[in-house]
């Protein structure tokens, strides 16, 4: 089987909701911690909210890191940390130093 091909507007299309798909997914499961995100997948909420504020500069869009996390959050930054993020335990910290380490190793 081959892929298939699609134009640009079809794939733009695709690609924008499988986006708001990722995001509806992320603010559904608040129960999910960024460091957990982070220790498995290599990003998280702010990493996306991240690439979201750096689209919108690409596209001569200014846009505020909290207003970026808002839009990815579906809330203030800081609501969502007092409302879902929890103290990270001791060995979420020390696989995130690892993985960190790692990183700058491979760079």
């Amino acid at each position: 089987m081959t892929k298939p091909e699609f134009d640009p507007a079809t794939s733009e299309r695709l690609e924008a909701a499988a986006f708001r798909a990722l995001v509806a997914h992320l603010r559904g499961r608040d129960d999910v911690q960024n460091i957990d995100l982070m220790n498995l997948a290599g990003f998280c909420r702010n990493c996306l909210s991240r690439w979201y504020r750096e689209a919108a500069e690409a596209e001569g869009i200014a846009l505020a890191d909290a207003d970026a996390r808002e839009i990815i959050y579906g809330m203030p930054y800081k609501e969502w940390q007092e409302k879902n993020q929890k103290p990270a335990s001791p060995e979420a910290l020390a696989a995130f130093a690892k993985a960190q380490a790692g990183a700058q190793a491979g760079h």
